[in-house]
């Protein structure tokens, strides 16, 4: 944890430095914001404790124009409400009363560390996934992980770098599909002072960021053809080349890549390098969808109707019998992420000592009990939601699925799969000789594979 300080070490400033760092962290201490921004530029960090004297919303305003995504913390003295309110609306994250609690601080430093993202899980399905993850966490390879928009992709990569031995160094994650392509180069690489136009200083990019530590591409698939080959540059050579720069920087990084898009696909069409597929994808780690892992549902359900309760300040109420059924028979097209969200609003609708089927709504603020679900309206869901897993992929990615998956089932026996495939030995054969060429995982004789590429 890399804590910077924003204001004069005086007093109580003073006291929450030494408490910071008796939990941990690194700390920097910079006297005001330009100076604090010349750190942020030159060093990183992943939290700002800025005195609430100072201009919170200028600072604010210049990580926003810079692109510098490090949470702010303001910290006055406790009587001062009107300042803490005054800091929370320009944009800090929250407000830590001075003289300092230490307990308060080392929440907050944990509460960042952790991202406020949990890794809850209790299906077989992600119990695979997650003992893979965690066998190769140590190691130094890339992992490619991928699976549908809310799966928790991110959440596993996190995961990942927690259980590696990088994990008290520092975690960046870069959304590629998030940036513009003229910025995404400056954002990964960095830049020096001059190199285009708003380049009003020398600025570290993630790499260098995350030097010593884990960098996390997440929805590479997005990133330009061009770039492409810079960051498999990077990523061979372990050095890197700031926009405007003379000379090369070297890095020590492990990388990890999220995708919902099949890569194959994008290398076959040339929008995503081979070369570069191959790099990333030394361990592929996919996740599958909520539909598929049905005992992570409620535990999902509960670990979210717990932490918004808490954030907001609302008694903990369990799901009733009634809302869990509702919970658990509906499709979650949109995933954790979307069964998330409908937790949220469920624990701020609720009365009463349980959250009921009445707050459990769509976005729209229609009940998902508003139609009893009988044997026939859950098989047309079951099917609709089969189908739409399909929307949006090849014929070759759903005949590959089915081939593998049908495979396995048959714990690699060749001629049994050929038979329930309905087609020839020679064919599958052929097809599982395609599919290994191209680096997919295929099941041996008398076992499954170990992941599969969705």
């Amino acid at each position: 944890m890399r804590l910077l300080i924003i204001g004069r070490l005086n007093g109580e400033l003073v006291t929450a430095s030494k408490i910071a760092m008796n939990r941990g962290a690194a700390v920097t201490q910079a006297d005001g914001i330009e100076q604090g921004l010349a750190v942020l530029r030159a060093k990183g960090a992943d939290l700002v404790m800025i005195d609430v004297s100072l201009s919170i919303r200028d600072l604010v305003a210049a990580l926003a124009d810079e692109r510098i995504r490090t949470p702010v913390v303001a910290c006055g003295v406790a009587t001062d409400a009107k300042a803490a309110v005054a800091a929370i609306q320009a944009g800090a994250k929250e407000y830590i009363p001075l003289p300092p609690d230490p307990e308060l601080i080392a929440a907050v430093l944990q509460a960042v560390s952790e991202d406020g993202r949990a890794f809850v899980w209790r299906d077989a399905s992600m119990e695979k996934v997650v003992r893979l993850a965690e066998q190769v966490a140590r190691s130094e390879a890339s992992v490619l992980i991928t699976g549908e928009s809310g799966t928790g992709k991110e959440v596993l990569a996190r995961h990942v770098h927690q259980t590696s031995n990088r994990r008290a160094r520092p975690f960046v994650s870069v959304n590629c599909a998030a940036i513009p392509e003229a910025l995404l180069e400056s954002e990964l690489f960095g830049h020096e002072k001059g190199a285009f136009t708003g380049a009003v200083a020398r600025r570290i990019g993630r790499f260098e960021e995350a030097h010593g530590g884990t960098l996390l591409l997440d929805e590479i698939s997005e990133m330009d053809v061009r770039l492409q080959s810079k960051l498999l540059r990077a990523l061979q050579e372990r050095v890197i080349d700031r926009v405007g720069g003379s000379a090369p920087v070297k890095v020590d990084i492990r990388v990890l890549a999220t995708s919902n898009r099949n890569l194959l696909d994008e290398v076959r069409k040339g929008t995503f390098r081979e070369d570069l597929f191959y790099r990333l994808n030394v361990v592929h780690l996919r996740l599958p969808p909520l539909r598929e892992r049905p005992a992570d549902i409620l535990e999902l359900a509960g670990h979210f109707a717990r932490k918004y309760a808490e954030v907001n300040g609302l008694p903990v109420r369990p799901l009733s019998r009634e809302a869990q059924g509702l919970v658990r028979e509906n499709p979650w097209r949109g995933n954790v992420r979307e069964l998330e969200n409908t937790l949220h609003r469920a624990v701020l609708l609720a009365s009463g000592s349980e959250i009921g089927p009445d707050a459990i709504l769509t976005p729209e603020g229609e009940s998902l009990a508003a139609a009893p679900i009988g044997p026939v309206e859950r098989a047309a869901q079951v099917a609709e939601a089969a189908t739409r897993g399909l929307v949006g992929r090849t014929v070759a990615q759903v005949e590959c699925e089915l081939i593998l998956d049908t495979l396995d089932h048959c714990l690699g026996n060749r001629t049994h799969a050929a038979k329930i495939l309905g087609i020839s030995i020679r064919t599958l054969r052929n097809k599982l000789n395609e599919y290994g060429d191209a680096g997919l995982p295929v099941a041996e004789p008398g076992g499954v594979r170990m992941a599969a590429y969705g």
